[in-house]
């Protein structure tokens, strides 16, 4: 016999995206069942550099003070092209509450925001939980009525007035309603590895190097590790492990010689990396009668400056108070698809300006030969050496939410830096 759960709400997907809004939800005394295919928090590469905006946000939910001692606080941005340094941000300039990005595993993260929402009646979590199927009114064009899961003590039914799809890039649940989209491959994509943080860096920048088309990523990650990504053309894995782990000890040579002896004695096989598929997808309608998407389910996007995360809660405390003036208003189909739709006319215009500033910055990452060099430089010197333009390049990414004011964020840091 298959168990069945009601709630207001189904949440599907346990990242930050479904957790928070779950936790908001509950917050407002709305019912809310959360399912999560994985059994724990334990996520490598995903998602660990949090925007100020979010960070401020996370504050602003009384969640920052439960992490404090968890996450990694940046203070500059750099990017070094051909050996030069081409442009530094310092985000102490930036007058806003919260300047400062930080760097948050996200099992922390993730554990923070349970906890949080568990502190609620009407707040349920249930791991190792796989939707198999959208449960539907009259038929399968009908509206969503809640979904079907398969569990470790077998299938569950879910039945809710509103589903939330917030199980990420590759969402089921997207996939399960029919609604369309469009999914947009780049032109490269990722190899991470995490590696001992070199003695000779501070921990408090975010580091970008480039070399004509090569670049990566290093990220400082809590405690005491670098985040690396370093880009390889689409679907050129199979290429690179053809040549063996020596190509891309060769390849992280070039880029940061620091971490030249690191790589070798940690990275010895293909299993210490993880490859990410670079893409962005478009969704032209985020809902239908019974469902919304939200998070990377209703826009993915790419890995720079790390709006993943900051769409992901930005998006989740938009729609937690729609949700409830619907269900306020009586809870139909129709209150809650006009709070769908509205929840897409907020958020549409700040996920495309994110999305043009990433394809933007693609297209300067892809740049190549002696001209496309000195072009990529020349840009970056210009923006370097206008601090109102950086400032308005940066914001549009960093702040979208916070409003001008005084900083009010402790400045941390890792560990004393060496350098100036």
């Amino acid at each position: 016999m298959t168990a069945a759960l009601t709630a207001q709400v189904c949440v599907v997907g346990g990242g930050p995206a479904g957790l928070t809004l779950a936790m908001e939800l509950a917050k407002r005394s709305v019912s809310v069942v959360v399912l999560e295919q994985s059994g724990h928090f334990n996520r490598s590469f995903r998602g660990e550099s949090v925007s100020p905006d979010s960070v401020w946000l996370l504050d602003q939910l009384g969640l920052l003070d439960r992490l404090d001692g968890e996450y990694a606080q940046m203070h500059h941005m750099e990017i070094i092209d051909s050996g030069h340094t081409v442009m530094r941000t310092n985000f102490s300039d930036y007058h806003y509450p919260h300047p400062y990005p930080v760097e948050l595993p996200q099992p922390a993260l993730l554990s923070a925001l349970a906890a949080a929402g568990r502190e609620h009646e009407g707040f349920t979590l249930l791991q190792s939980a796989t939707v198999v199927g959208l449960l539907r009114e009259n038929g399968e064009n009908g509206a969503v009525t809640g979904v079907r899961a398969r569990t470790p003590r077998g299938e569950i039914t879910v039945n809710a007035a509103l589903t939330v799809a917030a199980d990420g890039r590759f969402s089921k649940v997207r996939e399960m309603s029919g609604l369309p989209y469009e999914k947009l491959p780049l032109d490269r994509d990722v190899i991470w590895m995490r590696l001992p943080f070199p003695a000779e860096w501070d921990s408090n920048t975010y580091r970008i190097r480039i070399r004509g088309g090569e670049h990566g990523l290093f990220i400082p990650t809590h405690p005491d590790s670098v985040r690396v990504g370093l880009n390889i053309p689409k679907g050129g894995l199979r290429d690179l492990r053809a040549q063996g782990l020596s190509a891309l000890h060769e390849r992280l040579d070039r880029l940061a010689p620091e971490l030249s002896d690191t790589v070798r004695s940690q990275v010895r096989s293909w299993s210490e990396t993880s490859m990410l598929d670079i893409f962005t997808t478009v969704v032209p309608r985020w809902s239908m009668p019974g469902l919304v998407l939200m998070g990377d389910a209703a826009h993915t996007l790419t890995p720079i400056l790390g709006q993943g995360v900051n769409h992901a809660i930005i998006d989740a405390v938009t729609l937690a108070p729609l949700v409830e003036g619907a269900f306020a208003a009586g809870g139909s189909t129709a209150e809650l698809t006009t709070a769908a739709a509205e929840f897409q006319r907020v958020r549409e215009e700040a996920v495309r300006r994110s999305r043009g500033l990433q394809l933007r910055q693609e297209k300067l990452f892809a740049l190549d030969g002696r001209f496309g060099g000195a072009l990529r430089r020349a840009l970056y010197r210009v923006v370097d050496g206008n601090r109102a333009l950086q400032h308005r390049v940066l914001a549009r990414a960093y702040f979208q939410v916070q409003q001008p004011g005084p900083i009010v964020a402790r400045k941390v840091s890792q560990r004393p830096s060496p350098r100036v």
